[in-house]
C-alpha cells in the first residue's frame, strides 16, 4: 500500500495484461474479453490504444460485420495510462475528466490495467 495505506494503481491493477493484436477481428476480441472476464484490452500499435466493451458494442449496434471487423478499426487510439504509484483518487479524477472506464498502466511498458470498477471498489 502507499503512504496512509492509500491504495495505488498497482495495488488494483488487472496483471497480466491482456493484448490483442490490431489485425484481430472483432469478433475475436469480444471472446477473448468474455473468457477473461475483462471489458478492455490494450492493443499493440503505436501510438497506445485499446479497445473496450463499449466500442464492440457501438459496432454491433451499427451493424458493422464484426467477424469481418478488424480491431484497429474500432479502436480508441491516443489512450491516457496512468502510472503504478497514482492513488486511486488520482485515477478516478482522470476517469472522469477524460470520460474514460479504463486506464492502461505504464511504467515503461505496459505492466497492466486499472478499470472503474477498481477504482470503485477502492474508494466504496
Amino acid at each position: 500500500m502507499g503512504a496512509n495505506n492509500r491504495p495505488t494503481v498497482e495495488d488494483v491493477m488487472s496483471t497480466p495484461l491482456e493484448t490483442i493484436s490490431k489485425d484481430a477481428s472483432v469478433r475475436e476480441a469480444a471472446q477473448q474479453m468474455r473468457a477473461k472476464n475483462i471489458n478492455a484490452l490494450v492493443v499493440l500499435t503505436t501510438p497506445r490504444a485499446i479497445i473496450s466493451s463499449t466500442d464492440v458494442l457501438d459496432a454491433v449496434a451499427e451493424g458493422r460485420d464484426v467477424s469481418e471487423l478488424r480491431v484497429d478499426e474500432v479502436m480508441t487510439t491516443d489512450v491516457e495510462t496512468a502510472t503504478p504509484d497514482l492513488y486511486m483518487e488520482e485515477v478516478a479524477a482522470m476517469m472522469d475528466t477524460y470520460g474514460i472506464k479504463h486506464l492502461p498502466v505504464v511504467d515503461g511498458d505496459y505492466v497492466g490495467m486499472v478499470s472503474s470498477t477498481d477504482v470503485t471498489a477502492h474508494l466504496s
